[in-house]
C-alpha cells in the first residue's frame, strides 16, 4: 500500500491582504487543519500558560515574541495535528523560524499573496473590529448590518490604532523588511507560489486551481 503524502502549507501575505478569507476558503475546500499563530498566541495568553505569560511580557513592551518562544509554541501545536494535512498562517516570520519549522515538518507549498500596498492601505483604513470576538468588518466589502455595530452581539465596533493610515504604512514596511528574506528562503527551496492581485475574489480562483493540482476538493465530493 502506498503511504499517503501529507500536505503541509504555509500562507503568507501582508496585514490586510485577504489572508484570513483565503485561508478560510482553503480550509473549507480542501479539508485542511488551520493554525493561525496569532490565534494560538491569544489563546495561550488568555489561558495564562507558561508560553502565554512569557509572550505577553514581550508584547506589552511592544517587542516581537522571540523566535524560540513562538517556534516552540507552533511546533508543539502542529505535532498535535498528527496525520492531518494543514495550513499554517502567520508563521514563520523570520528565516530562523522557517529553518526550525523545516527541521520539524516538510513544507510542500508556501502561498504568497502579493497585493499592492496602496490597495491594502485603502482596505485597512476601512476596517472595524468587534473587540470581544475579534470579528472583522470592512465598510466597503463586508459592512456590519448596522453601521458601527457588531451583527451578533449589538456591541459597538472599534477601529484599531494600527488601522490608521500612518500606522498602516509603518506596519506594511515592517512586514516587507521582515518577510522578504523568508520569501527568498522558500523561493530558493522551490516551494514558493506567488499569487498577485488587488481583489481577494480574483486571487482565490488561481489559488484554488493551484491547490487542486495537489489535493482533492473536499467540498465537491
Amino acid at each position: 500500500m502506498v503511504a499517503r503524502m501529507l500536505f503541509r502549507a504555509v500562507i503568507m501575505g501582508p496585514p490586510g491582504s485577504g489572508k484570513g478569507t483565503i485561508s478560510d476558503r482553503i480550509v473549507k475546500h480542501f479539508a485542511l487543519k488551520h493554525l493561525s499563530s496569532g490565534d494560538l498566541l491569544r489563546l495561550n495568553i488568555q489561558k495564562k500558560t507558561e508560553v502565554g505569560i512569557l509572550a505577553k511580557s514581550y508584547i506589552e513592551q511592544g517587542q516581537l515574541v522571540p523566535d524560540d518562544v513562538i517556534t516552540r509554541l507552533i511546533i508543539q501545536e502542529l505535532n498535535n495535528f498528527g496525520e492531518h494535512n494543514w495550513l499554517l498562517d502567520g508563521f514563520p516570520r523570520t528565516v530562523p523560524q522557517a529553518q526550525a519549522l523545516d527541521k520539524a515538518h516538510q513544507i510542500n507549498t508556501v502561498i504568497d499573496l502579493n497585493v499592492p500596498f496602496q490597495t491594502i492601505k485603502d482596505r485597512l483604513t476601512a476596517r472595524w473590529i468587534h473587540p470581544g470576538s475579534g470579528r472583522v468588518y470592512n465598510t466597503e466589502f463586508n459592512p456590519p448590518k448596522v453601521s458601527g455595530i457588531d451583527d451578533l452581539t449589538g456591541e459597538p465596533l472599534v477601529q484599531r490604532e494600527d488601522d490608521k493610515p500612518e500606522t498602516v504604512t509603518k506596519r506594511l514596511n515592517a512586514y516587507e523588511a521582515l518577510t522578504k528574506p523568508v520569501l527568498e528562503y522558500y523561493k530558493n527551496k522551490g516551494v514558493l507560489e506567488t499569487f498577485s492581485g488587488t481583489e481577494t475574489n480574483k486571487i482565490w480562483p488561481h489559488v484554488h486551481s493551484f491547490l487542486q493540482t495537489k489535493l482533492p476538493d473536499a467540498s465537491q465530493e
